[in-house]
């Protein structure tokens, strides 16, 4: 009997063994060491320290100042829990060269519809109208009455998805570009949640 204990005991000694030996080293390597490296024996100096950025970075766009906007306090803060809920929902914002495209985009659909909500009077079918002369496929392009005397629109640009919204009241023209929904409903707003 102690032959057979002592096979049994030696069979599951050696995985043991290995994932004793695998768990010890991990985590030995130290943050901004290089793999391979010597572990250092004290604090890194301060210059050492690269910062990565935690999301895409953006730049000036042609027609802003020498840097881009600010991240929003909405931006860094947690989100409460109606947020957090309702995040689907809410459009994504564009980065980089979308983002410089986008408000390209919102001053050309400002500067066409400011003419129109000059004049008043404007329909939704106006609206189309004016959308669709600066090159937007009649069928990426949706309309629609939005409270008294106000026209809003969606413009489904068609890159990945890339957005333009707004709304045309007698008072003011409205114009966001935005980069879809986190769910991938391209430019409508999501239905439903969870």
């Amino acid at each position: 009997m102690t032959t057979h204990r002592k096979k049994t005991a030696g069979l599951w000694t050696l995985p043991f063994a290995a994932v004793l030996l695998l768990v010890a080293g991990c985590g030995t390597q130290r943050a901004g060491a290089a793999a391979g490296a010597a572990p250092s024996s004290g604090p890194a100096p301060s210059g050492t320290a690269v910062a990565t950025p935690s999301g895409p970075v953006d730049f000036p766009c042609p027609g802003e100042g020498s840097a881009p906007p600010a991240p929003t306090a909405t931006d860094a803060a947690p989100p409460d829990r109606y947020a957090e809920n309702h995040a689907f929902r809410m459009p994504l914002r564009l980065h980089g060269q979308g983002r410089c495209d986008g408000l390209a985009a919102e001053g050309r659909v400002r500067g066409a519809l400011e003419p129109l909500r000059r004049s008043g009077g404007f329909t939704p079918a106006h609206v189309h109208s004016v959308l669709t002369g600066l090159g937007y496929p009649a069928d990426k392009v949706r309309t629609y009455q939005n409270g008294p005397g106000g026209v809003g629109f969606l413009i489904d640009v068609g890159a990945s998805p890339w957005c333009v919204e707004g709304t045309l009241t007698g008072g003011s023209t409205t114009v966001d570009a935005f980069g879809g929904y986190p769910d991938g409903t391209g430019c409508e707003p999501p239905r439903g949640g969870h």
